[in-house]
Order: C-alpha cells, then structure tokens, then sequence
C-alpha cells in the first residue's frame, strides 16, 4: 500500500493547492511508516500471529477504502475528478 498516496496525490490535487496537499499527504504517510515500525516490536512481544493479523486486516481495510472511495481517474480531467470527489 506504500505507492498509493504518490498516485493518489498526483491525481487528485488542484494547481493552487497541490504544494500543501502533497506535503500533508508526505507527512500523514510518513507517520503511518512511523507508527507501524514503532508499534511492531510491542506487538510481536504480545502475540507474532496476532500482529500480522492486525496489520493484514489494517491492510485489507485501506485496499476496500482504495476500491470504494478513490474515483477512476483514466481519461479525465481534473476538472471531473474534483466533480466526481464533491458528489
């Protein structure tokens, strides 16, 4: 799930708010790498099959957000991106 934000980002932005968009999404994703790295060795004390069910179940949750909530981007402008994201 790494890739996703840069191609999410680098679809989605407007011109005027793409520098500030993308810095928040660097830093949302780069917490996200934070707190798995910091959490992992915790977990793995407690339970090494329950953390990676954790994580896989953290996982298929962001893929069914990715399914239903990111818009098909292919052949579009920004334009009816950003019309298809504020429905």
């Amino acid at each position: 799930m790494r890739g996703v934000p840069w191609i999410v980002m680098s679809e989605i932005f407007a011109i005027n708010i793409e520098g500030q968009a993308r810095s928040f999404a660097t830093l949302v994703n780069w917490l996200g790498a934070w707190l798995c790295s910091y959490t992992f060795n915790f977990l793995m004390s407690w339970s090494s099959y329950g953390t990676f069910i954790l994580y896989a179940a953290i996982n298929a949750l962001a893929i069914l957000f990715v399914i239903l909530m990111v818009p098909e981007t292919k052949g579009k402008t920004l334009e009816q991106i950003q019309g298809d994201i504020n429905k």
